[in-house]
Order: structure tokens, then C-alpha cells, then sequence
């Protein structure tokens, strides 16, 4: 699957002297300013609605100390804890008011994405997190204090960055929820534990791969169906036909969900067509065909362009 990496923010302190891109578009807002230890915040004009790319107005002096506004708290649901995860669009700008080109704004990648709170997440933006809820929209200014003391003196002055994040919401739990079902595709086994227990998919058969894409259903999900260009959270582990071999899977890189589009061509044909639909909550069993997976040059050392593909889909929660 094609997906852009989660780890944007993590990298922020490493992305001070990179050139810039285009700029944004216009809206309204305002907000009021949130002290941090870094001290209050600038005066830093940002407009456009919360769910849209936003527009922000530089003061001249560029601002050397890291520091956070809270322009709209949000509503729903509660804010992201230390250690969770949260569901954010947001669009990163040097003081020039360009946005920086090695980060962008999630707005043009077709999306929100999926960002865990940890200590690799600079202490200013963990402060915005803190204090907005779902709805709710902040910006944190990184500046040279914001990167570990023994770095500063490689980092040139008039390098802060702006970061406007717009929360979309804080996921719940991190697997399908309900009674699970035999999936009724002969030669694939599923093995569901229940909870936010990863499920056993085994695909080792001597039986016929099915010509056509088959999309099963063995956990049906209470939530509302999911629609193409929302952008859906997962859990997945996919294996090759016949062979039982693991060629990626989400639940063995630690369990951590990952954030896509779907429905518009961001992941291979089988997932979008096999998913758009799909309530909410769902765990989906998935046979994939060649011509709707990688196609006849396969991808990387463990498909081959004549495989099928078999995959377990958790479908966790969709913006």
C-alpha cells in the first residue's frame, strides 16, 4: 500500500533549515493566547475554518522562543492524553508565511493524520494536544529552544516554525469490536481472540485463489459505512495465497493503526473497493486478485505479480 509517513511531527527539531513551498488560502477565525513555559504566544493572525487549510498573518520580528495559542478548544470528545493517539490535520510554515516543503499541510495530501503523543513529539506541540478537543484547533511555534541543547548552535537564528493543527478527534480502542463470524471462503482460516487481541489469519491451502475480489465480512461493526475519501483508520495483516507467508501487517509492528484515503486511488484497487462501505468496526476479510493488487510487476522480494492477496482489515474509525 502507498501511505505517507506518520512520524511528520517527530522530525520537527531536524527541520529548521529547510527551504520553503507555496502559501495557503484565506478564511476567518481568532482566538485567545495560552501561556507555556516558553512564554506567551505571538501575535500571529490565523484565519479559516477549523476544517480547512488555514491562513496565518507573520509579524515582522520573528519570534526566537517556542510558545502555543489555543485559537478554538473543540468540543468533542476529550482531548489526547500523553501516551495516546489523536487524529489531527495540520500545516507546518516558516516565518517567511511559506509553508515548509518537507512537511506541507495535510490539507493537500489528501487527508488527516494518525500522530501518537510520545516524547518525540516536541514539548510545545504535546501542550497544544493537551488543551483542544476534537473540533478545536491551536498553533505552536517551534523555535530554537524546542531542539536538545547540544544542537542549538548548529541551528541559525530566524528558523522558527508554525504549526497550525486542527484536531479531528481521539480514537477508541484499536481493533473490530463484536461477534465474529466464519468467514466462509474455503482454504483461509480467522481466528478471532476478541478484544484488542490481534486476530490469526492463515492462508497455507492447496485450494483455487478466487479470480475476482472477495470481500468478506467477519465482524460486522456498528458505526456508520464508510465513504470513499474519507480517510479510515485500520489494523491489517496481509499474506499470500496458498502460502501463508506475512509479507506486512500493522498488529506485527507493535499494533499501531494506520490513517489512509480511501476510495481514490491512495491504496491498490482491491482495498478500495473492498472497504468503501464497510460500517465502522468491522473486521473484513479481503482476497485480492493480481490485476487489483500490485499488478504484474508484484511488489518488493515476497509478491510476485502472479500472487494473491489475502488480507484481515479491522476497519477502527473514519474522518
Amino acid at each position: 500500500m502507498r501511505r505517507r509517513s506518520l512520524a511528520v511531527l517527530a522530525s520537527v527539531p531536524l527541520l529548521f533549515a529547510a527551504a520553503c513551498g507555496s502559501g495557503g488560502s484565506t478564511g476567518a477565525a481568532t482566538g485567545t493566547a495560552s501561556g507555556s513555559p516558553g512564554g506567551s504566544a505571538p501575535a500571529l493572525k490565523v484565519t479559516g475554518a477549523t476544517n480547512a487549510k488555514p491562513n496565518v498573518v507573520f509579524p515582522a520580528k520573528v519570534v526566537e522562543t517556542s510558545s502555543y495559542q489555543v485559537i478554538t478548544p473543540g468540543t468533542v470528545g476529550a482531548a489526547p492524553k500523553e501516551g495516546g493517539n489523536v487524529v489531527a490535520n495540520f500545516t507546518v510554515y516558516t516565518w517567511d508565511g511559506k509553508e515548509n516543503k518537507l512537511t506541507g499541510s495535510t490539507y493537500d495530501e489528501g487527508g488527516p493524520q494518525l500522530i501518537t503523543i510520545n516524547q518525540e513529539v516536541p514539548e510545545i506541540l504535546r501542550k497544544g494536544f493537551a488543551e483542544t478537543k476534537g473540533g478545536g484547533r491551536f498553533l505552536s511555534v517551534v523555535a530554537k529552544d524546542s531542539v536538545p541543547a547540544e544542537q542549538r548552535a548548529q541551528v541559525p537564528a530566524g528558523q522558527s516554525q508554525v504549526f497550525v493543527v486542527d484536531v479531528v478527534g481521539v480514537p477508541e480502542g484499536k481493533a473490530a469490536q463484536g461477534t465474529a463470524t466464519d468467514p466462509g471462503l474455503k482454504g483461509v482460516k480467522v481466528e478471532n481472540p476478541g478484544g484488542d487481541a490481534a486476530p490469526k489469519l492463515t492462508t497455507k491451502t492447496k485450494e483455487k485463489a478466487p479470480e475476482k475480489l472477495v470481500a468478506k465480512t467477519v465482524i460486522k461493526g456498528t458505526g456508520p459505512e464508510v465513504k470513499s475519501g474519507q480517510s479510515i483508520l485500520v489494523q491489517y495483516a496481509g499474506k499470500i495465497w496458498g502460502s501463508d507467508v506475512e509479507f506486512d501487517s500493522s498488529w506485527s509492528r507493535g499494533g499501531q493503526p494506520i490513517m489512509f484515503q480511501i476510495g481514490t486511488g491512495k491504496v491498490i484497487k482491491g482495498w478500495d473497493q473492498g472497504l468503501v462501505g464497510v460500517p465502522v468496526g468491522s473486521r473484513v476479510l479481503l482476497s485480492i486478485p493480481p490485476d487489483l493488487g500490485y499488478g504484474k510487476q508484484g511488489s518488493g522480494d515476497k509478491i510476485k505479480g502472479t500472487d494473491t492477496l489475502v488480507f484481515l482489515v479491522d476497519v477502527v474509525a473514519a474522518y
